[in-house]
C-alpha cells in the first residue's frame, strides 16, 4: 500500500464551522472545488487531492495541513 494523505475529519469539520461556513457548498466555493469533492473526501470515499489540499489551506487560514491532514505511511 503506498503512501497516502487523508482527512483529519473532526478538526476540518471545526475549523470550517469556525470559519463561517454552513454548507459543503458554500465551503466547497471558497475552496474552489465541486461541493461532491468536499462531502466525498468527508465521507471517506474520496482522498483529498492536491486541489482540495491547497483550498482547504486557502480556506480556513491560518490551520495548517498537519492540523486539517494526516500522511498514512503505506506498508
Amino acid at each position: 500500500m503506498p503512501n497516502t494523505i487523508l482527512l483529519r475529519e473532526e478538526p476540518f469539520t471545526k475549523a470550517a464551522a469556525l470559519a463561517g461556513y454552513k454548507s459543503d457548498y458554500a465551503l466547497a466555493k471558497a475552496m474552489d472545488v465541486n461541493r461532491s469533492t468536499v462531502t466525498r473526501v468527508l465521507s471517506g470515499d474520496l482522498q483529498p487531492g492536491p486541489a482540495f489540499i491547497a483550498g482547504a489551506l486557502f480556506a480556513l487560514e491560518p490551520m495548517e495541513f498537519k492540523d486539517l491532514l494526516k500522511i498514512v505511511r503505506g506498508d
